[in-house]
């Protein structure tokens, strides 16, 4: 009887844990299996490498603000930052809504966020390991840039990429739940991924931005999904308390804007498309 009393205060903890082992098993089963595909994606995100060699000859005139290998550093944790919050879920959503797939979800006694979320959560696991053998060729061709985070760095970066995802994802699902007043919400998407290639940090370190944008820049999101992550990687000094709070702002709102469109959707949604 003890050990019941003792089990009762965290049986709340019981079904949750079942949907995460059970749906991070699953997709992540799901996505070893297209390991091919998954390596081109990870090739396609190598924009901030290409960045990287023209941003190190650039800054070797010394008047960059940063150091050349400093350049190559930041260059490969934007890299690793942008590989972790790598997000698709509008697609996916739009293509139920549209195809009416959508319908046999919502009679599930689950919401169908979670099984995007935890496909994108599983991911990152099959992902990992070829990210790694790149970090490996990339510092046998740069053998000057190698470096160990601190365990400062390695605690706040992980924790920061953790929280980037988490709100490229909830921004990127709010843009989605347009899909049941509009056929291709990704257009939007594509509108809103203009402003996070220059502000996010992915082109240039926000060290390199005139003072009054960079403070502009540092009031949106952006810089939270990419730039922030980055630099607590490679130990450029960022405000760490303002970014948190900021990353938890924005989630906040995206996130109370999503469920709001969610409800007005349902109502709208036909089984058939918007």
């Amino acid at each position: 009887m003890v050990p019941i009393l003792m089990a009762a205060p965290w049986r709340w903890l019981y079904r949750p844990w079942r949907i995460f082992r059970v749906f991070s098993v699953i997709y992540y089963a799901y996505m070893v299996e297209y390991r091919a595909e998954l390596i081109l994606w990870m090739l396609s995100g190598s924009f901030p490498l290409i960045l990287m060699g023209l941003w190190n000859q650039a800054a070797q005139s010394g008047q960059m603000g940063l150091q050349p290998v400093e350049f190559v550093r930041y260059f490969l944790a934007v890299f690793l930052a942008r590989q972790f919050t790598v997000v698709w879920v509008i697609w996916e959503f739009e293509k139920e809504v549209v195809q009416g797939k959508l319908s046999p979800l919502l009679l599930q006694p689950i919401d169908p966020v979670w099984r995007h979320f935890f496909s994108h959560f599983s991911e990152r696991f099959a992902r990992l390991p070829f990210a790694i053998l790149l970090v490996g060729l990339f510092f046998w061709l740069y053998p000057d840039a190698i470096w160990m985070p601190t365990l400062y760095g390695w605690f706040w970066g992980l924790i920061a990429i953790t929280l980037s995802f988490c709100l490229r994802f909830i921004m990127q699902y709010t843009f989605a739940m347009l899909a049941f007043w509009v056929e291709r919400a990704t257009a939007i998407q594509q509108f809103w991924y203009l402003f996070y290639i220059f502000l996010s940090g992915m082109i240039a370190p926000l060290e390199l931005f005139p003072p009054a944008v960079r403070e502009f820049v540092l009031w949106t999101p952006f810089p939270y999904m990419i730039y922030f992550p980055a630099s607590l990687l490679v130990g450029l000094p960022v405000d760490l308390g303002r970014g948190l709070v900021t990353i938890l702002f924005w989630g906040g709102v995206s996130l109370a804007i999503n469920r709001w469109l969610w409800r007005r959707g349902l109502r709208h949604y036909s089984g058939m498309g918007a």
